[in-house]
């Protein structure tokens, strides 16, 4: 039986962009973004829950968040949220909903995101070239056992490296259009 599995590959490969996404659109830009938000737990009954499973979240004005609360008896239990999710927001109390002004960035906290970003990007492409090391590295156990010939082992390691270059060119666009937004607010 063949150790290699090609969408096995590519959908970790696939994951580890997909997770490079994730964690750039937790960036903060000039920008109100409701993902923004994402990170913030909220103590609620008893338990932490995710602030999307207590309230709306949504970016009415450029550089405005609005957190809509559906219990009036949780607006400061997501006040504290926000607030210990240290996001260098104030949030300003309105009834059932919180209003989140987003202050200009300096240039110097935009290049310390930008380079953040670039960190995130690195560890991505980590993560897909530890998928290429495993996927090789099967191949090459196939090939000890006889299950596929010298020939196609490096037939799939180039299939392999396709792969892991079309993926790490997907994390390198990602990481330069976020790049690009944080320094152009």
């Amino acid at each position: 039986m063949p150790k290699y599995d090609k969408a096995d590959v590519e959908r970790r490969m696939a994951g580890a962009v997909e997770s490079l996404k994730s964690d750039l659109s937790g960036l903060r830009t000039g920008r109100a973004n409701t993902a923004l938000l994402d990170p913030v737990v909220v103590e609620v009954y008893g338990a932490m829950m995710p602030l999307n499973q207590v309230a709306t979240v949504s970016a009415p004005e450029p550089r405005m968040l609005s957190v809509q609360v559906w219990d009036r008896a949780n607006v400061i239990a997501v006040e504290k949220g926000i607030a210990h999710a240290n996001l260098g927001l104030n949030p300003i109390i309105d009834g059932q909903t919180l209003r989140l002004p987003l202050p200009d960035l300096t240039q110097e906290r935009r290049k310390e995101l930008a380079k953040l970003a670039g960190k995130y990007a690195e560890g991505a492409k980590i993560a897909i070239r530890n998928v290429r090391r495993d996927a090789n590295e099967a191949l090459k156990e196939d090939e000890k056992k006889k299950d596929i010939s010298e020939d196609e082992r490096k037939r799939l390691e180039e299939e392999v490296q396709k792969m892991t270059d079309k993926f790490v060119a997907e994390v390198d666009a990602a990481a330069a259009a976020k790049e690009k937004e944080i320094l152009t607010q």
